[in-house]
C-alpha cells in the first residue's frame, strides 16, 4: 500500500526526531562497515604474514638450539619435546590458514559468477542503505499499527537531507522518494541511508526495518562475502530478499 504525507503533530515530531537520530547512527554504521571491508582483507593478509614470520623465527631459534646441544641427550627432554610440538603446530596453522584463504576466495569467485546474472534486475534487500537511482528510490516497511510513521534519510556524510512524517496503514507500506531534499533541491544519484520510526501496539515508539528496492548494476567481492552494487550503494548478497527481471 502506498502512503501519503500528513501534518506534523507532537507525537509525529518525536518520531521524526528519533528517525533522524537513527538515520545518522545507521549512516555511521554503514560507513564503518565499508571501511572494515577495505581493511579486513589487508588485516587478514598481515596476520598470516605475521604468523609465517613467527614460524620462520621459531625455526631459526630451534635450529640454533640444536647446534648447541646433543639431540640424543638434550638438557631437558620435556622442554625439547614441547618445542618440537610447537614447531609442528605453528607449521600446521600456517598451512591451514593459507588453504582456508584459498578456499574462501574460490567460493566467493563462484558466488560472483552466479551473481553476475542479477545485473540489470530489480532487487529488494533488507538494509538501511538506500540507493538513489535515476532520481528515485523506493522502500517498504511493516507498521505494527496504523498512524504516523517518520522517515529520515542521510547522505554519505551523515547529514540529514530528507525527513518526513507519513500516515501509514497497519501491515506492509511502500514509500517512494523523488530524490529531493527538504529544500526541494534534486539530489544526485548515490548511496543514502534511511531510518523509519513508528509506534507499536502499546503506543511506544519502535524502529521499523526497511526493505529497499533497486537495480543491480554490478557485483564485487567483500570481506564478508559477495556484495551487490545498486548504483553507488553496496549491499551484502546475504541481505537480498528477492529480485525480478524488470
Amino acid at each position: 500500500m502506498m502512503v501519503s504525507s500528513v501534518g506534523t503533530t507532537t507525537s509525529s515530531t518525536s518520531l521524526l526526531s528519533q528517525a533522524i537520530s537513527a538515520a545518522k547512527s545507521n549512516a555511521a554504521t554503514n560507513a564503518a562497515a565499508a571501511s572494515s571491508t577495505t581493511t579486513s582483507s589487508s588485516s587478514t593478509s598481515s596476520s598470516l604474514s605475521s604468523l609465517g614470520g613467527n614460524f620462520n623465527q621459531f625455526l631459526t631459534l630451534l635450529t640454533t638450539q640444536l647446534q648447541h646441544q646433543d639431540p640424543s641427550n638434550p638438557t631437558s627432554t620435556d622442554s625439547f619435546t614441547a618445542e618440537l610440538a610447537q614447531f609442528a603446530g605453528v607449521q600446521q596453522q600456517v598451512e591451514t590458514n593459507t588453504n582456508l584463504t584459498s578456499l574462501i576466495s574460490a567460493t566467493q569467485d563462484n558466488q560472483m559468477a552466479s551473481a553476475v546474472s542479477l545485473i540489470g534486475k530489480t532487487t529488494t534487500a533488507s538494509t538501511s542503505s538506500l540507493p538513489l537511482q535515476n532520481g528515485s528510490a523506493s522502500l517498504s516497511f511493516t507498521a505494527p499499527q496504523a498512524g504516523d510513521v517518520a522517515i529520515a534519510i542521510t547522505d554519505s556524510t551523515g547529514t540529514v537531507v530528507k525527513s518526513e512524517t507519513i500516515d501509514a496503514s497497519v501491515g506492509t507500506n511502500t514509500w517512494t522518494w523523488d530524490g529531493k531534499n527538504n529544500a526541494g533541491t534534486q539530489l544526485g544519484n548515490g548511496a543514502y541511508t534511511v531510518a523509519v520510526e513508528g509506534s507499536s501496539t502499546d503506543g511506544s515508539s519502535v524502529a521499523l526495518s526497511t526493505t529497499v528496492t533497486g537495480t543491480v548494476t554490478g557485483v564485487s567481492k567483500g570481506s564478508s562475502g559477495v556484495n551487490i552494487d545498486m548504483g553507488d550503494a553496496t549491499i551484502n548478497m546475504s541481505d537480498l530478499t528477492g529480485f525480478s527481471g524488470t
